[in-house]
């Protein structure tokens, strides 16, 4: 994932994107969110997993634009 398409993203992201931002697979990336494993915080809402931007960007090792 590009600066750009990370910059795009706004205050927070579903799991898909936030783990091919991380280079995980899907399955991996839901098996981990379950577990409470995943590499940032994850927030619930209903049945989807919502991943703030900033965490991502902490992980990543980029500063918010």
């Amino acid at each position: 994932m590009t600066r750009e398409e990370l910059d795009a993203l706004g205050v927070a992201t579903d799991l898909r994107t936030a783990a091919r931002a991380l280079g995980l697979g899907q399955s991996t990336a839901y098996q981990l969110a379950s577990e409470g494993r995943f590499p940032i915080k994850v927030m619930r809402a209903g049945s989807r997993y919502i991943v703030p931007t900033a965490g991502l960007r902490e992980a990543l090792g980029i500063e918010a634009a």
